[in-house]
């Protein structure tokens, strides 16, 4: 019975956002910090986009290059997109483990 609890809270401590598709929401690697609250992001479908920082992620989190996110695309600028969610080394580490990362954005 005790090994079962572990199993599950193993499983509660893993559970992350995950990007919506629906919406329009990709996974992204942190490539290069421009200033601005902007930042360059590789997208996993292989484009590299301007990104935008809003200030309810920026006042909460750093963002450094490296950094494993969820973009959303703009629907009017294919080629600039918003960060919406920016998992920690931890985070991402497990999700490279259980292969929900694409295999080009795949660093961890």
């Amino acid at each position: 019975m005790v090994d079962g609890q572990f199993e599950s809270a193993d499983e509660d401590v893993s559970r992350v956002r995950l990007p919506n598709i629906k919406e329009g929401e990709m996974f992204g690697i942190a490539d290069q910090l421009l200033g601005a609250s902007k930042i360059k992001v590789m997208c996993e479908d292989g484009q590299s986009r301007v990104g935008r920082i809003p200030g309810k992620i920026k006042k909460r989190m750093w963002i450094r290059e490296g950094d494993l996110l969820i973009v959303s695309l703009w629907d009017f600028q294919p080629d600039k997109c918003d960060v919406r969610f920016r998992y920690t080394r931890t985070q991402a580490v497990n999700l490279s483990k259980r292969n929900r990362v694409p295999k080009n954005l795949d660093i961890f």
